[in-house]
């Protein structure tokens, strides 16, 4: 059985492999809906109280300001801030 480390490094690897810092461009078009829920799931995983032991287990602080900031140009571009900051702060007082 393969240990959590060794998942770790592996990924770790695969991640620094040459050419996996490289921008890339996606055109991408997907409805708002997806856009908020990609934000929820960028941010789920992105939690500290979330236990990792793949790809996230491993990521620099680099890496997650660089997710969160992908999330909120996402939810910019599709003018979904303030609906978002409403369902987080909803969803908080449960």
């Amino acid at each position: 059985m393969i240990t959590k480390n060794e998942v770790s490094k592996v990924y770790d690897t695969v991640l620094s492999t040459p050419g996996m810092s490289e921008l890339v461009k996606i055109d991408l078009k997907i409805s708002r809906k997806n856009v908020l829920l990609l934000s929820h799931v960028i941010s789920k995983g992105l939690d500290p109280k979330t236990e990792d032991s793949g790809l996230l287990a491993g990521i620099s602080e680099q890496g997650i300001s660089d997710l969160k900031n992908l999330s909120e140009e996402c939810l910019q571009k599709a003018g979904l801030v303030e609906l978002n900051q409403k369902l987080i702060t909803l969803s908080g007082s449960l």
